[in-house]
């Protein structure tokens, strides 16, 4: 979480008491009577709908509104989105203040923040509006928090190894059985790559700065990054292999020195990624990337399961809810709220119109009516999402609040790694008290 975010988290809460007080103890005005329009009454009731992203995804969710508004004459779905940047620090914002939109987009890392203020409403209490009987088992219970349904999937997908084929062949590497390969076998294939191209192309990007990496380690080792109270559960040495590996990566060459896998931790376009440019033959990207990574480099990237699945006695590889839909607690339409959000899951019409740009469907049966209509890269992401699946045994839990913080922190240690100012075991004690003290 930014730290305007928390800030106005703080500084708000008083709002946010008085707005939820006054709501409760609101006398009959002849208005609204909280489960929809007042009785007799022939105005539009209005939702509004918040999310994040780009212009494309705009126009996407416009046409799922609209699809929705036709089918509902008498509801007026009013969007609000803006860059992801902006977004949380104008959400905290409103919600404090009382003026949450109806249905909110949230994310993983963000959701227990809101559930654990009351600011959303709990789903579980209105599953006779929204239908999650068709929706993927491994993926829902992501959205529960302290015995609550908060969020509900929009879709799925999961953080892969890249493979380019192409450099592979350049170097006369084989590709690996990504079905038995080991974590030996990653960062041995990446140094082969390397000498074989005399350094014209890296083995592999650097890994270390993502914790949905190192959550995949933990549960190969029966661990999480965090339990189903928001507490840290892993053991510290299991975060210093982590970054062992990191290290045997840059020192045998697989992986670029510091200064370069310094730099690209913070790239965001995959144009300028050591992948994207074909410098590197291998990296970890969430699988919903493919389309923009393959485009950059020019070649068709394939999409791998992370080394270790089966070293161990269970596998670490899950489905991350792509987003949630929300509903604030504070709406003054939760039947209808609840109508939209199950007509975004289910109703063919709004996946029609929003497809895969939120992640494939979380509703498996509009998942596999899709797929015809998906274009190449899409139909990859399908296809090794459903290779997985038998793979995956659980969903890890909702993380704890301050959670956002941990991005920062993560990226900030392995660098220090990466520079030799902190070894694994310094680093993972160093990570552990700080995200303590962040979600505390």
């Amino acid at each position: 979480m930014s730290g305007g975010h928390r800030k106005a988290w703080l500084s708000m809460t008083g709002v946010l008491a008085m707005a939820l007080l006054a709501s409760a103890c609101g006398g009959d005005d002849g208005g609204d009577d909280g489960d929809g329009a007042a009785a007799g009454s022939e105005e539009q009731i209005q939702l509004r709908f918040s999310w994040w992203g780009s212009d494309e995804r705009r126009e996407l969710t416009e046409a799922a509104i609209a699809a929705f508004e036709e089918q509902h004459p008498e509801i007026d779905v009013q969007g609000e989105y803006i860059e992801w940047s902006g977004y949380w620090d104008r959400l905290a914002t409103q919600v404090a203040a009382g003026d949450a939109p109806d249905v909110i987009t949230q994310e993983e890392r963000f959701l227990r923040e809101y559930a654990s203020r009351g600011a959303l409403l709990d789903l579980s209490e209105h599953e006779d509006v929204i239908d999650l009987s068709q929706l993927d088992p491994l993926v829902t219970s992501s959205g529960e928090v302290d015995g609550g349904l908060y969020g509900i999937p929009t879709g799925v997908n999961a953080y892969v190894v890249y493979a380019n084929p192409a450099l592979f062949a350049q170097a006369g590497v084989e590709l690996p059985d990504d079905t038995t390969w080991t974590w030996d076998d990653y960062i041995r294939i990446a140094g082969e790559i390397t000498a074989a191209t005399g350094g014209e192309v890296f083995g592999t990007m650097d890994y270390g700065g993502n914790e949905a990496g190192f959550k995949i380690l933990a549960r190969q080792n029966d661990q999480e990054l965090y339990d189903a109270d928001g507490e840290l559960a892993f053991d510290a040495e299991t975060l210093a292999q982590w970054w062992d590996y990191s290290l045997r990566l840059r020192d045998s060459g697989g992986a670029p020195q510091a200064t370069l896998s310094a730099e690209q931790q913070d790239t965001g376009s995959p144009e300028q990624t050591l992948l994207g440019t074909n410098r590197a033959a291998m990296a970890w990207y969430w699988s919903n990337t493919l389309a923009a990574l393959s485009s950059a480099s020019g070649n068709e990237l394939m999409l791998l399961r992370p080394p270790g699945e089966h070293e161990g006695d269970r596998t670490g590889n899950y489905y991350k809810p792509a987003m949630h839909y929300s509903v604030s607690a504070d709406t003054e339409h939760p039947e209808e709220a609840a109508m939209l959000v199950d007509f975004l899951l289910n109703d063919p019409a709004a996946v029609d119109a929003i497809r895969s740009d939120r992640g494939l469907p979380a509703n498996l049966e509009q998942r596999e009516r899709i797929l015809g209509d998906l274009d190449e890269h899409q139909v990859a992401e399908a296809e090794y999402l459903a290779e997985i699946q038998e793979d995956i045994e659980d969903s890890p839990p909702a993380p704890p609040v301050g959670a956002g913080q941990v991005v920062d922190i993560i990226k900030r240690l392995n660098v220090e790694v990466l520079f030799d100012r902190l070894t694994p075991d310094e680093a993972a004690e160093h990570f552990i008290s700080e995200v303590e003290a962040a979600t505390g």
